[in-house]
């Protein structure tokens, strides 16, 4: 039993990192691409950065809720509780900015 409890360890810390990682890199290419669409004055700039930044954090609150399979402590548990409210927070205005964005565009185009 502490073999199999070991395995999904290393398994579930494999898959934080992985989470983690893809998370950055989506912010970082969402982020690369705002900028060069910024730079050409295109109108769907914003659009464009707001959803690659929700899918980004996306990720990254996958990992975090991964990461309550490996806590031991309560206080473990409440700081990543914390983090995952404030990630969910996030990802809800920035869900909410692209409606409304893509609301206006179907409203003035």
């Amino acid at each position: 039993m502490l073999f199999l409890e070991e395995m999904l360890r290393i398994i579930v810390n494999l898959a934080i990192l992985l989470f983690e990682y893809i998370g950055v890199g989506v912010i970082i290419s969402a982020g690369i691409r705002g900028i060069i669409h910024y730079v050409k004055r295109d109108p769907g700039t914003k659009l464009l950065l707001a959803k690659g930044l929700a899918m980004g954090l996306e990720f990254k609150l996958g990992s975090e809720i991964l990461r309550t399979v490996v806590v031991r402590e309560l206080s473990e548990i409440y700081i990543v509780a914390g983090i995952i409210v404030l990630r969910a927070i996030l990802t809800i205005l920035i869900h909410w900015e692209i409606k409304n964005d893509e609301g206006e565009k179907m409203a003035g185009g």
